[in-house]
């Protein structure tokens, strides 16, 4: 008998699927949070950048027209 036959494929393909599942449900029950009311990091960063951006923009522009 040898050690690769279809019935252990079979089994092998089944239990690989299957843990795969598991470990999908697992990362997504640890990626989800109970405090939906916290701001998206990476807008809130993209928003300071574009604010800052801005006042560097009018402030310099502000300092070209008195010299």
């Amino acid at each position: 008998m040898s050690v690769l036959n279809k019935r252990n494929a079979l089994l092998g393909w089944a239990v690989w699927n299957m843990s795969k599942r598991v470990a999908k449900q697992k990362a997504k029950s640890a990626a989800t949070r109970d405090d939906s009311s916290l701001p998206n990091k990476s807008a809130l960063a993209a928003v300071i950048a574009a604010l800052g951006g801005a006042v560097w923009f009018l402030r310099r522009r502000a300092g070209a027209d008195e010299s």
